[in-house]
């Protein structure tokens, strides 16, 4: 018999089947599974009108669902919205506090209104924890994107939650404001909350533990972000050289050749079919001013190609 003791995996932090909305003719999510463990940041990566916002309500309680069943927090996603909600940190793509309030009075007011003890305690820790202890007292709506985006999810955290919704956070913001989001979101998942996070940005999406491709209402696939590109797989080559817009212009009428996209200095060609897509490129790969080579296929090039197989609901 085996002395070591048995470490039980806790139970997931959200666990929802089958989840759908309707709005008139239009599902807007159609039949959504997803299981996330305890700590994980989970993205949801998809384009613009994917579900993605819906889906999120749906699972904090905010939107109640035409169809499916669920945990979230171990509380109920149907019956006990109103308890999952006392736990959620959610973050709207938009700007949502008072733009004609400091720092320090936005947070002052939510905290009133989650009717949390020591607020001033409260409010004090968190304009310390994401540096707006300096501006506290600036109004709002003079804020830059990155700074109005550190107050949101300051104001997010204040009540404690246990689960972080974000929705397109970083939209609007430069590319250093957009690292220092995403290092914060890191150490608040090393200290065990769990963080879904919606995107359409594929360098975003490399920052999550876990993906769901969402599109058109409709999951596509889930699982590792290391692992999506391998279990769909293509296979893709990089090539380098002169006149890369007269090259894929070729490619792309070549029978085999899936995806051809322009990265820079380069262009990465793709397709399902290993062999197909090797005889494709042969004939180029004689030419001495191109450099071809072999390399990992990634998120994007796996999000296009699961794209073509469906069909929009909008209707």
């Amino acid at each position: 018999m085996s002395l070591t003791p048995a470490h039980d995996t806790p139970p997931p932090v959200i666990d929802v089947r089958g989840l759908t909305k309707i709005y008139g003719t239009r599902k807007v999510v159609d039949d959504f599974d997803l299981t996330v463990p305890k700590g994980a940041v989970y993205g949801f990566l998809g384009p613009n009108g994917s579900g993605k916002t819906t889906t999120l309500r749906m699972i904090c309680g905010l939107l109640e669902p035409e169809g499916g069943s669920g945990t979230c927090l171990g509380w109920d996603v149907i019956t006990q919205s109103a308890l999952i909600k006392t736990q959620v940190g959610y973050m709207t793509q938009k700007f949502s506090l008072w733009e004609d309030l400091t720092i320090a009075e936005n947070l002052h007011f939510v905290a009133r209104m989650y009717k949390l003890d020591n607020r001033k305690t409260r409010v004090n820790a968190a304009l310390v924890s994401l540096g707006l202890n300096e501006r506290k007292n600036q109004l709002a709506g003079t804020l830059s994107g990155g700074w109005k985006q550190r107050l949101a999810l300051s104001a997010c955290m204040l009540h404690d939650p246990q689960l972080l919704l974000l929705d397109e956070p970083t939209a609007g913001v430069d590319p250093k404001a957009r690292r220092e989001f995403w290092e914060t979101i890191h150490e608040l998942s090393d200290n065990g909350i769990t963080i879904l996070v919606s995107t359409h940005y594929m360098d975003e999406a490399v920052q999550c533990d876990f993906i769901a491709y969402i599109a058109y209402g409709k999951k596509l696939i889930d699982g590792p972000s290391g692992d999506i590109a391998k279990r769909i797989g293509l296979t893709t080559w990089k090539v380098e050289g002169p006149n890369l817009g007269v090259l894929a212009r070729a490619l792309k009428q070549t029978p085999g050749i899936e995806q051809v996209a322009r990265f820079g200095t380069s262009l990465h060609v793709s397709g399902p079919d290993k062999k197909a897509l090797e005889a494709a490129i042969a004939p180029y790969q004689s030419k001495d001013e191109l450099i071809w080579t072999p390399m990992q296929s990634g998120l994007e090039e796996a999000f296009i190609h699961l794209m073509k197989e469906v069909k929009d609901n909008f209707a």
